[in-house]
């Protein structure tokens, strides 16, 4: 099955869950069931930004190895065109049904140019849609399309070898993210359920219902919730946050987000069932 008609089945049971939530209206479960609809609508966009992010890589990756064949060749003698039509039933992962596609194009008579804007257009890719560009550009320009090649083939190496040290680099201040976001998560759990409480008398607040401030009981206030959407926000933005040191990409940071705002849902419905509980 197509992965966004997946989407959009998971936004609709999503809705359905959140509709059905309002039956419990005034009742804890209302707003468990509100984020189980939540979490269940948004997984299916978040695993597609994943699957999204791999392929994107996947293909950067394999882009490389068709430049690096297609440059051995152009080395040997053999002009860019044939290459490609020699290259067209190489394994490429991802990128082979696009490389026979460009090979049957220059077969057909196409101009490289346009078979190269088409090769760009269905791949979909910043990083391939520019180097496609500069073998576009060179292979018009004529001179040594061997070594423009090369270097082509280089820059989209050190990309992605400069991606990989950048991930592997930041690894520890993405671990430092995680662990600063848990320690705010119980810093506020204690404050609702262990400190709050112990002002009660003073301030007239009822942490764990609703809140009554003065003694005419004229300002409401709900603190479980107020906390839930402060570690809910905090979540989002940590997670984007984390995303953009680790890849340099926000979107990159979605899973983050989310992986940390489910994490806080879970442990502060679970907390405030204990402290009904108890």
């Amino acid at each position: 099955m197509n992965l966004k008609i997946i989407r959009w089945i998971g936004i609709a049971l999503g809705l359905a869950i959140i509709f059905t939530s309002f039956l419990f209206y005034g009742d804890t479960k209302f707003y468990i069931i509100i984020g189980i609809g939540i979490i269940i609508g948004v997984s299916p966009y978040i695993a597609l930004t994943i699957i999204e992010n791999k392929i994107a890589a996947e293909k950067e990756q394999m882009f490389l190895e068709f430049t690096r064949d297609l440059v051995e060749s152009v080395k040997s003698g053999t002009p860019v065109s044939k290459s490609i039509v020699n290259m067209k039933n190489k394994p490429y992962g991802i990128l082979s049904k696009h490389v026979r596609k460009l090979a049957n194009q220059i077969s057909l008579g196409i101009p490289l140019g346009t078979a190269l804007q088409t090769f760009s257009k269905d791949v979909n890719n910043a990083t391939i849609s520019r180097a496609l560009t500069l073998i576009g550009q060179a292979e018009k320009a004529g001179g040594d399309i061997g070594e423009i090649l090369e270097s082509v083939a280089a820059a989209v190496n050190m990309s992605d070898k400069l991606k990989k040290e950048r991930k592997a680099a930041i690894s520890s201040l993405v671990i430092q993210g995680y662990i600063i976001f848990f320690i705010f998560m119980i810093i506020i759990i204690v404050m609702q359920f262990k400190i709050l409480p112990m002002i009660e008398g003073i301030a007239n607040i009822d942490v764990i219902g609703m809140t009554n401030i003065g003694a005419g009981g004229g300002g409401h206030m709900d603190f479980s919730q107020a906390f839930l959407y402060l570690l809910l926000i905090q979540g989002f933005f940590s997670g984007l946050a984390i995303g953009l040191l680790s890849e340099g990409n926000i979107k990159a940071g979605i899973k983050h987000s989310f992986a940390l705002m489910i994490t806080a849902f879970l442990v502060s419905a679970l907390s405030s069932v204990v402290a009904e509980l108890l």
